[in-house]
């Protein structure tokens, strides 16, 4: 299963926002065009279905209320929309699953927030219809979605469980660094990474030891004089990664996750996030961060490499500036999604004909889309004072 499209209304930069998805979509812009929080759209739908501390509410107060997510150029129309599908295969003629979520404020004021729309086709078939008459007679009943009640959602539980599962990862070394010591509430979910080495404590020893085996041969490549990784707990039962360099003492010891660059944990999250696998998705933001480019121009063949053989492939949406990633000769042109900014906020695209030429012609995405997305006046920036 993987989620082949989505459209947007109102939500934060996009006033309309209607793309194709890959297995893996790459998507480019300028800064603050909205790349995070195209994301968080989909981050938000996890939120809404998640089992435990979700729902609709829950999901907007945890972004600072509905006036933080509607778009400021919304104006007459102040009704949000989320609207995606899900297909079994790529290019699929009539999508698996369609979920569509309006919502709105009830009126001004400190009013309740409404789902105004709330709609579930499958294989083509609408089967969910809100407001329904139940609705109209009750609407204390539109304060919670169908997605979000297991009492509810029996006959879409496979999509609902599909969005329940997105991840989303931005690990920030620091927290996994010293998350014990940082201590304090951490996010739900877990988005920067404080507790990832809790995540590897979780999962079964034998899986767990073999991830380590295929990630440590991945970083002998990339990390000068790495030698090997194991998983180990202190006598608190702290769980911690290790390592071993090569040294030009014999006996030198293994060093805890506290001393490995920044790159290097980067580069293990990714790696260990892709093997995870199953039939989720993955939302990475800019995965170049401290990564030398030699190490990110591989990245989407370490992408297609890692879930090559795997049951399920992993969904990836990325997003990402790196003119080294985007100069891999492997990226699908199909696979680019290009954020645009205009007086009426951001709007989205794939590549148009004159770019796919380019393409075909083998030049890169570095090459022909990137650009596009460079400030116009940006050469006057070293001239600032």
């Amino acid at each position: 299963m993987l989620l082949s499209h989505i459209r947007l209304k109102n939500w934060r930069n996009f006033q309309v926002l209607d793309v194709p998805l890959r297995h893996v979509t790459y998507v480019l812009g300028p800064n603050a065009s909205g790349k995070s929080n195209l994301l968080d759209a989909l981050r938000f739908l996890r939120d809404v279905s998640k089992r435990q501390g979700g729902g609709l509410q829950a999901a907007i107060v945890d972004r600072g209320g509905i006036s933080k997510v509607r778009c400021l150029h919304a104006r007459r129309d102040p009704e949000v929309e989320i609207d995606i599908e899900l297909s079994r295969e790529l290019d699929q003629e009539v999508p698996s699953w369609r979920y569509v979520l309006a919502f709105r404020s009830e009126g001004k004021g400190a009013q309740r927030l409404l789902v105004s729309r709330e709609q579930v086709w499958c294989d083509g078939e609408l089967i969910l219809d809100r407001p329904n008459d139940t609705d109209k007679k009750d609407t204390l009943l539109l304060t919670q979605t169908y997605l979000e009640q297991i009492q509810t959602n029996q006959g879409f539980r496979e999509l609902a469980e599909f969005l329940s599962d997105i991840t989303y990862l931005h690990l920030v070394p620091q927290l996994l660094r010293f998350g014990e010591r940082i201590g304090g509430n951490r996010l739900t979910d877990d988005p920067f990474g404080q507790g990832f080495l809790e995540r590897l404590a979780q999962t079964t020893e034998k899986t767990r030891n073999a991830r380590l085996r295929k990630i440590g041969t991945a970083l002998t490549l990339a990390v000068p004089q790495f030698a090997e990784l194991r998983f180990e707990k202190d006598d608190m039962g702290h769980p911690h990664l290790q390592a071993r360099y090569q040294h030009h003492r014999p006996q030198a010891g293994w060093q805890s996750e506290e001393h490995f660059s920044d790159g290097t944990l980067r580069l293990f999250g990714l790696l260990w996030m892709l093997l995870e696998g199953g039939n989720s998705m993955l939302l990475l933001e800019e995965p170049e961060i401290s990564l030398n480019d030699a190490i990110v121009a591989q990245i989407p063949l370490i992408i297609e490499r890692l879930q090559r053989g795997q049951k399920y492939k992993r969904q990836v949406l990325l997003t990402t500036h790196s003119e080294a990633l985007l100069s891999n000769p492997g990226i699908d042109e199909r696979s680019v999604v290009l954020l645009e900014t205009g007086n009426q906020g951001t709007t989205g695209r794939v590549v148009n004909a004159d770019e796919r030429q380019a393409l075909r012609a083998g030049l890169s995405v570095a090459e022909v889309v990137l650009p596009k997305t460079r400030p116009t006046a940006v050469t006057q920036l070293g001239l600032w004072e």
